[in-house]
């Protein structure tokens, strides 16, 4: 990038929002990215998250969304999730600041006596650390090349204004003046509201914020404005006016079928002109050709095309907000979209299938076990807590004796092997000690070097290989029968190892497990059309081109598809052959291409 040879600087883009929450920064900061690598240039990611906790693993995915697991065990923000499918790259823990992390860097520090005596305060000393932090990480190299990457996008979470982000955006203040204006992009993601009565776009609240941003020190670059529709030509020169943004600079991230129209949108409007010109890159990207999105812009397209429904019922506890399972939902989508299916995901809180409800609430009842049996497959995800865990027992029993398609993820792998405990083995009482720690037949256990009374960061976490014990096994096969998979994990809890003998006796298959052997990663039913649980979260690996291997099972069985995907061996890598029979407008042949597969819901806000 340097062409004179010199140490190149680091370009930063910092993504900040106002007026409300949930406008969907962190879907544009990803975006952002697609299209600054569309131009050539090497990105990286930092989520600044002004909440007290150090990290994530303790808050409630009611109240947060999921806990998002990166490689290094790092528990984190879901929009870090957002991050890695987009970039398809790997995170550290340190791409995502917390004010836990930093007070408590800092409080570190002054116990060590490295402030010479000095008064620790806000200012310098906790928005240096903030600086020095940013500095640091957005070196770390995330795409698998050599050397720091070109550009750090920095997403600042929560709403401009808040008392808990001030700190944060004093020290994005004065970073951008060390970093000098040529090095520093700042995107202010605002609302522009339609008030129903009048049908006109209201632009007095962006206006606003875009004042309580100047007036923290925060200069914004470019306006992104989210609207239901494209901003009117009047609108965009009121808040030119208004918000000395130049027209050309004010983009609108109005409503689109599904998220990866996100970059092209970006891309028609000019956006990657205007992030160039503020970085001082105006040449970067050769003006006679446009970012390269053409794969994005298929994808997109493709995605809106999908008509054949398959219907997976999701059978947990955090239901009630989809958040708490996007990983799981997007690795749905990927491998939906690969198999040429439009997802259905049918959600089913896992204790309305209890016969609790049906004495309580017989008409939610019915209505959960009518989603679970019109499914074609059936999902059960991890969770903490008790509550609902009979319920995917339950879910668990039918699908195995109806042979449906079926994956257990980490406590879903735990509560297959219970149930399987429960009905063939005959031991009633099988259970986890997680749930019933004085069972007499504890088929999972405590991992013995866990802590019962530190809850944060003291899990299995992080990336951990699985060995394959059978290689003639789906599990084998859908990974392309290598001899073992580095996958991600987040669990307490384990099969307990002196039970898998009578298991297997039975019919059970441990088809993985982990270097000693004595931890069991992957169970099977040999003789189901698709019945797989695993300890760990292959949601967390799957990308957009790079469906995960099972959940692309998943699909492919609930469609009736699996035998041929084993059989030959040949798993969908992307979207190059639809793509090009879709852009050569081959549409009868593209038609008749034989598969099925599923596919969930394309029309959400999130990556």
């Amino acid at each position: 990038m340097n062409k004179g040879g010199g140490m190149k600087k680091m370009k930063y883009v910092l993504v900040t929002g106002g007026v409300v929450s949930g406008l969907g920064k962190g879907v544009t900061a990803s975006s952002i990215g697609v299209l600054l690598k569309a131009c050539g240039l090497r990105v990286t990611s930092i989520k600044i998250d002004p909440y007290l906790n150090t990290d994530a693993g303790t808050m409630s995915p009611f109240e947060h969304g999921e806990v998002y697991v990166l490689d290094d065990g790092g528990e984190v923000d879901l929009d870090l999730g957002n991050y890695e499918r987009f970039l398809d790259i790997k995170l550290t823990r340190d791409n995502n600041i917390t004010t836990g992390k930093i007070y408590q860097a800092v409080i570190d520090k002054e116990r060590r006596g490295d402030y010479l005596g000095k008064t620790v305060q806000v200012v310098p000393h906790i928005t240096d650390a903030i600086q020095e932090w940013i500095e640091r990480v957005a070196l770390i190299p995330v795409d698998g090349q050599p050397g720091p990457a070109d550009v750090c996008v920095i997403e600042l979470g929560g709403t401009i204004g808040d008392i808990e982000s001030m700190p944060f955006t004093e020290a994005l203040g004065q970073f951008s003046y060390r970093v000098g204006a040529g090095n520093f992009c700042l995107i202010h993601v605002s609302l522009v509201p339609v008030i129903s009565a009048v049908g006109e776009q209201k632009t007095k609240p962006t206006q606003h914020s875009v004042r309580g941003l100047r007036s923290l020190g925060l200069t914004p670059n470019i306006l992104a404005c989210r609207s239901t529709s494209a901003l009117e030509e009047n609108v965009k020169q009121k808040l030119s006016q208004f918000c000395h943004v130049p027209a050309e600079n004010i983009i609108t991230l109005y409503d689109v079928p599904n998220i990866w129209h996100l970059p092209s949108l970006l891309r028609d409007q000019k956006a990657h002109e205007g992030i160039l010109g503020a970085l001082n890159l105006p040449g970067f990207v050769n003006v006679a050709r446009e970012p390269n999105l053409k794969e994005w812009t298929s994808r997109a397209e493709f995605c809106d095309m999908l008509l054949e429904p398959v219907r997976i019922a999701v059978v947990g506890k955090y239901t009630g907000l989809s958040d708490s399972y996007l990983s799981l939902l997007k690795a749905l989508l990927h491998a939906s979209v690969s198999l040429r299916k439009k997802l259905v995901v049918d959600w089913v809180p896992a204790s309305d299938i209890e016969d609790e409800t049906a004495r309580e609430n017989p008409d939610a009842y019915k209505a959960a076990w009518k989603l679970l049996k019109g499914a074609d497959g059936v999902l059960v995800p991890g969770g903490f807590g008790d509550r609902g865990v009979e319920g995917k027992i339950l879910a668990a029993k039918y699908a195995r004796e109806n042979r449906i398609p079926f994956l257990g993820i980490c406590l879903g792998m735990q509560i297959a092997v219970i149930e399987f405990a429960r009905s063939i083995l005959g031991l009633h009482d099988a259970n986890s000690t997680e749930f019933d720690p004085d069972t007499k037949s504890p088929c999972v256990v405590f991992m013995p070097e866990g802590s019962k009374t530190h809850l944060g960061g003291t899990m299995r976490l992080g990336s951990r290989r699985t060995y394959f014990q059978v290689m003639d096994s789906k599990s084998a096969k859908l990974y392309g029968n290598r001899g073992f998979v580095d996958e991600r994990h987040r669990h307490r809890y384990e099969v307990n190892p002196d039970m898998v003998s009578s298991l297997e006796d039975a019919g059970l298959s441990f088809t993985g497990k982990d270097e000693t052997g004595q931890r069991m990663e992957i169970v099977e039913l040999p003789n189901h059309p698709y019945y797989i649980g695993t300890q760990f979260h292959p949601e967390f690996k799957s990308r957009p081109g790079k469906p995960s291997a099972l959940f692309l099972g998943l699909i492919a069985a609930a469609c009736g598809q699996l035998d041929p995907l084993l059989h030959t061996h040949k798993f969908p890598n992307g979207m190059a052959k639809k793509i090009s029979l879709y852009q050569n407008g081959n549409a009868t042949k593209f038609a008749k291409i034989p598969a099925d597969g599923i596919y969930s819901n394309c029309n959400g806000v999130h990556a």
